[in-house]
């Protein structure tokens, strides 16, 4: 027979479940877990000899106190002793949420970035936040943004559509970039995009392998075949996900790119899961990550 005292256990079980669940949630996963996700593989074009070890550091949120500037450090230095090829930094690095006891800088973002160690140096580019913190940018509906000129003052170069030809012992290949597909705000749910993806391969010289860098993974129903890799981040991996599925993912194509390796007649797009939260500083079943790619 089931008894009061019964009851009152299942329902006393139940609450201190949801109450680690949130937890959980809201303060551990977040804050104190840090997972080394690596994929593995060798992209369409890609020349024989050509190998690289490309550590993405995705949406960082940069924000007291989920995200304060001192785990930004720690990340950075768990980043460089995997000893990289490349660093690329993709985009949104201040926090857009009210939920928050202090703020961060572009400034002290970059500051920090500057201590990124690779063999062929750190590239970066600007997600739909770093448009969005900028009055000045979204008044004038041009950059560049405080993101771009804090990075670039520290050494970063921001390929904001641009295309840079790199050489690995010999082996030369194109690191490129495009912008925000949402960087302008111009109404509620409203918005423009600064991205130019014809102009950027238009620098493309060569027929050396492209790794192509647009921060919103939405982007990838418009790459061309010509391109190796598409790298994203911005979807967090939902923040929430429970068996490869997330029920809340900020891409017109829901799951499809919300995580991960994406492989789809012949092209490949990596989604970080991002490191930082945004609009929630909730984060389950997708933990923070510094993603790798074993290129070649």
């Amino acid at each position: 027979m089931i008894t009061r005292r019964t009851v009152l256990k299942w329902l006393g079980g139940l609450t201190l479940t949801g109450m680690s669940a949130a937890t959980y949630a809201l303060i551990i996963e977040p804050s104190y877990r840090l997972n080394i996700q690596t994929y593995a593989f060798t992209p369409p074009h890609w020349r024989p000899g050509l190998k690289l070890r490309v550590v993405m550091l995705s949406d960082p949120h940069l924000v007291e106190p989920h995200m304060p500037l001192s785990r930004w450090k720690k990340i950075i230095a768990t980043a460089n002793a995997l000893e990289p090829d490349l660093m690329l930094l993709m985009g949104d690095y201040l926090a857009g949420h009210f939920f928050r006891t202090g703020t961060c800088t572009f400034k002290q973002v970059a500051e920090a970035a500057k201590d990124c160690r690779s063999r062929l140096g750190t590239y970066a580019i600007l997600g739909n936040h770093d448009w969005w913190e900028d009055l000045t940018a979204q008044k004038n509906g041009h950059g560049p943004t405080l993101g771009e000129k804090a990075l670039e003052e520290v050494g970063i170069p921001v390929l904001e559509n641009r295309a840079l030809r790199i050489a690995n012992d010999g082996n030369p290949f194109w690191i490129s970039g495009t912008a925000s597909l949402v960087a302008l705000k111009t109404g509620r749910n409203s918005f423009v995009g600064k991205h130019d993806l014809k102009g950027t391969l238009a620098q493309v010289t060569d027929d050396a392998p492209i790794i192509h860098m647009a921060h919103e993974p939405d982007l990838f129903v418009k790459i061309p075949e010509r391109i190796s890799v598409t790298l994203s981040g911005h979807t967090h991996g939902g923040q929430v996900r429970f068996f490869g599925y997330s029920p809340v993912t900020p891409s017109s194509y829901g799951n499809r790119f919300a995580y991960g390796h994406v492989v789809e007649q012949g092209r490949h797009l990596v989604v970080s899961g991002g490191l930082g939260c945004s609009i929630l500083p909730v984060r389950l079943g997708v933990p923070p990550e510094i993603t790798v790619l074993e290129l070649g």
